[in-house]
């Protein structure tokens, strides 16, 4: 390849987002920030919201700072985000309201209400996804519910990436690793499960032709090639999940990869050929998310960093602004195993107060009290830790071969600490990064799209040559298996 390639990818998680640009020069990738943002929730009187409409602006200014930095105009660019939320639009392809955050309220009790319409099990079979409160398939019942007026106006439901991508180029589309996310699918049909969604009552129109990762959705609209001075950018349909795009860059050539895609959320697991549906994964709580070239992740959610982060967030509001660095050598210094909480405990789930409720877990467990910041983090970590073995040694039971080592990707990654533990609890071999590995995924798509690679092995043997992996060997097992009893205890 005689000059470089350009790929721009938009990012978006939980907390912030950022654009980046992907500079291949025939045998590696280079990555370049372009803009980075907050994506702050807001919290209007109906409820917890998204700003899509910032976050689409700052989109927009990614890419005039790419049409600035490069005189060679880039090749494409996908949109990849976090999972189930969405938009709903009318006949118009007008917005009806702005989008609401997975973690609002309006889900409360919707579980229950499904259940009495569909067995738990029955919906289970038909999708194979872990049942979890913030599924779309549960905010969208809670439209039905209450007899909203804009579920009975909308005529098109565009989920994140979906809808960012129409507002880019007037074309419509629900990609299939983000629709796959909404516990709406069928796997094994490999299409919207129509019948669910009339026994529950959901709008069978809004559940349209379903694109994949890879597919072309179109140019940039006319005010927007002038707009940003990029006047042959072509849109991407990626895989617009976050995690799919996370663990096509995973750098393993093995038949299934063992992963942890670490960050506000982490998703441990196995990448698959096809979707495990049975009794055991529905007792194991394992869900089946829909990757690149129709692979599948069979993983389990669990809360990840989010507990570090409201941490956080909690001491900055109170006049202490520790960094991340600063958070882990504090609780490198703590006793171990002092306090262990159940990471998944459902007052987690929401923001807010997150070192008062984490004491509050370990008085009514009768544990220690964590009293300081490092006492907390330690908290953290080591449940999480915990919580990692807890599903890592439930893989084998899936595979014929079990998997002899742990690939972690993603902005959680750069955390030794807590990659050490985790080396430590699963007793194997970890290795940590890349760090962009969301982005770098989303780049993998767009090259298979432009013909530059033809298959994702090529994609990751790519990444593996590009950035650098650390690795951790497992210590001291003998104390964490010791503790692994106690903690087990803490989510009966």
């Amino acid at each position: 390849m005689s000059e470089k390639k350009i790929y721009l990818a938009v990012d978006l998680g939980g907390g912030s987002g950022r654009v980046l640009a992907g500079e291949f020069d025939g045998q590696r990738i280079e990555l370049h920030e372009l803009n980075r943002f907050e994506n702050r929730p807001l919290e209007l009187p109906d409820g917890r919201h998204w700003n899509v409409t910032g976050i689409y602006l700052d989109i927009l200014d990614g890419l005039k700072n790419a049409a600035k930095k490069y005189s060679k105009a880039p090749i494409s660019v996908g949109i990849d985000t976090w999972g189930v939320d969405y938009g709903l639009l009318d006949k118009d392809g007008h917005l009806l309201g702005l989008p609401f955050q997975y973690r609002d309220h309006r889900t409360d009790g919707m579980m229950e209400k499904a259940y009495s319409m569909v067995p738990k099990k029955e919906i289970y079979e038909a999708t194979g996804i872990q049942l979890m409160p913030f599924n779309s398939i549960f905010q969208l019942l809670s439209e039905v519910d209450r007899g909203s007026p804009v579920l009975d106006l909308a005529e098109n439901i565009l989920f994140t990436p979906d809808l960012l991508g129409y507002w880019l180029t007037g074309k419509k589309s629900q990609e299939r690793s983000i629709v796959s996310t909404t516990q709406l699918y069928n796997p094994n049909t490999q299409d919207w499960d129509y019948t669910l969604i009339e026994r529950l009552g959901l709008p069978k129109r809004l559940f349209n032709t379903i694109s994949d990762a890879g597919d072309t959705l179109g140019e940039l609209r006319t005010s927007l090639k002038q707009y940003t001075g990029l006047k042959k950018l072509k849109v991407i349909t990626v895989a617009g999940h976050d995690t799919a795009s996370a663990v096509a860059a995973v750098p393993s050539q093995k038949k299934t990869p063992a992963y942890l895609s670490s960050g506000t959320w982490s998703l441990m697991g196995l990448e698959l050929s096809k979707p495990i549906i049975s009794e055991q994964s529905f007792q194991d709580a394992f869900t089946n998310e829909i990757g690149i070239n129709g692979s599948v992740r069979f993983l389990k959610n669990i809360c990840g960093l989010w507990l570090i982060q409201e941490s956080r967030r909690y001491w900055l509001d109170h006049g202490h602004d520790y960094s991340y660095a600063e958070m882990a050598g504090l609780a490198s210094k703590v006793e171990p195993f002092r306090s262990l909480v159940d990471p998944d405990d459902p007052r987690f789930a929401e923001a807010g107060r997150m070192p008062e409720k984490i004491q509050e877990f370990c008085r009514e467990t009768k544990q220690q009290v964590p009293e300081t910041p490092g006492e907390t983090i330690r908290c953290i970590y080591e449940s999480l830790a915990l919580r990692y073995a807890e599903v890592w040694e439930k893989l084998p039971n899936y595979i014929d071969e079990a998997p002899d080592c742990l690939h972690i990707v993603g902005g959680g990654c750069q955390d030794k600490l807590l990659n050490q533990f985790t080396a430590n609890a699963l007793g194997t071999r970890v290795y940590a990064g890349p760090i962009e590995a969301t982005g770098l995924g989303n780049i993998i798509a767009q090259m298979m799209a432009d013909g530059v690679i033809n298959t994702l092995a090529e994609g990751r043997e790519i990444v593996a040559a590009s950035f650098p992996v650390d690795t951790y060997e497992p210590s001291d097992s003998a104390s964490w298996d010791a503790v692994k009893e106690r903690f087990a205890l803490l989510s009966v």
